[in-house]
Parts: C-alpha cells; structure tokens; sequence
C-alpha cells in the first residue's frame, strides 16, 4: 500500500511560540479561536468546520461533550468529544459571536460554513506556511501524549482511528470517555504550560537585555 501521508507538524519547542503569535493574529475573531479548538480537541479539519451547535452539551460543566455524528466521520462512525475547561471558555466566547447560527463556523462557501483554506491561510499569515497545517496538530497531540505516558487506546480513540487489529475491532467498542476527559483537560493544561514558559523566556530575555 502507498505510504501514509504525514502533514508538517510543530514540534514541542514550537508550540509555545506558535501560541504566542496566535494570540497576536489579527484576523477574524472566529478564525483564531477555531485554530485554538484544532489544537485543543485534534480532530480533523473536516470535522470541526462543519460543527454545529446542536452537537455540544453540557458546555458550562465539567461533563462538556461534542457528538460528531457519524456522516461526518472519516469511519462512519459516532465520535464523542470531551471538552476541556479551556475548549469550554473558547467555545462559550465563540457562541457570543455565532451562537444565531446553525453551525460554529458559518461562511459564504457553498456547504455554508468555514472554508477548507481560511485556517491554512491564517497559518500562513502567521508565518507558519510549511511548518505545520491543522491537521498537523492531531499528530502533535498524538506525540506529545504518547510521549507523556498516556495509554494508547485512549489516543487513538481521541483521533477516532480505525482500531488495526481487525478482531479486537470487532469486540472493543469502548470510549475511554472518563480517561479521555482526563487527558484532554492534561493536553490543555500542557499547552497553557508551553504558552508560559515561552512568555517567561522572553520577559527573561528582556530583563538580560536590560542589564546589559
């Protein structure tokens, strides 16, 4: 079979920089806030643009979920998405903004939301053109969490993969739905700690330049 196609993806020592420049991008309010939510949630592009409203519950609790229904999943599948307090907080300032609409992200192309280039260009505008795409960000979650220790099954099941082992497919319908609520309030506490250091280094750097 033909190799897998992997989008760029920013490595760890990136992210804080790259949270840094998106929290200065001067574009559209719903553009930036739906990056944040790629970052916060990895699902793919597809999924998120076409999000609607009547999708999410539960958004001013702790048990925050996105149902993707299964004809916009790549399996054809269900797929249940915790919500971070973080994602909670975006999606809550978002609603303010087109919480009249149908959908999340709603936009003049044909479908009627978002279009596929708005968030690459956004990445472009913000110098990121080949460094990574949003769909790169599911594979920097899977890293990072794979690499922090978090058990595969529970990854795997966040990026709504096809389970290899097609007997255990067969028999594991788990959602790992508490474990994964778990990781994903991790991931965004992670990415609020990278956000941090990256501030700190530079206000860091300043007061040395000062002292010179």
């Amino acid at each position: 079979p033909p190799r897998p196609k992997h989008h760029k993806a920013l490595a760890a020592g990136e992210v804080g920089d790259f949270l840094i420049r998106l929290a200065a991008y001067d574009g559209e309010e719903e553009t930036r806030i739906a990056i944040n939510l790629a970052l916060l949630m990895a699902p793919r592009t597809t999924e998120l643009r076409a999000a609607r409203w009547a999708e999410f519950e539960e958004m001013e609790g702790d048990e925050g979920l996105w149902r993707v229904p299964a004809e916009r999943m790549k399996m054809h599948r269900p797929h249940l998405v915790p919500l971070a307090r973080q994602t909670r907080t975006l999606l809550a300032r978002l609603k303010n903004i087109t919480g009249k609409s149908v959908h999340l992200f709603p936009g003049n192309a044909p479908e009627g939301f978002m279009s596929n280039n708005t968030m690459l260009f956004a990445l472009y505008r913000m110098g990121f053109h080949g460094r990574t795409t949003t769909h790169g960000f599911r594979r920097l979650f899977s890293t990072e969490a794979n690499e922090n220790g978090w058990n595969e099954d529970w990854v795997e099941r966040q990026l709504a993969h096809d389970e290899r082992n097609k007997a255990r497919a067969a028999y594991n319908a788990a959602q790992y739905l508490k474990q994964r609520r778990d990781m994903m309030q991790w991931w965004a506490d992670h990415l609020d700690g990278l956000h941090q250091a990256e501030l700190a280094k530079r206000e860091g750097g300043k007061g040395a330049d000062q002292r010179l």
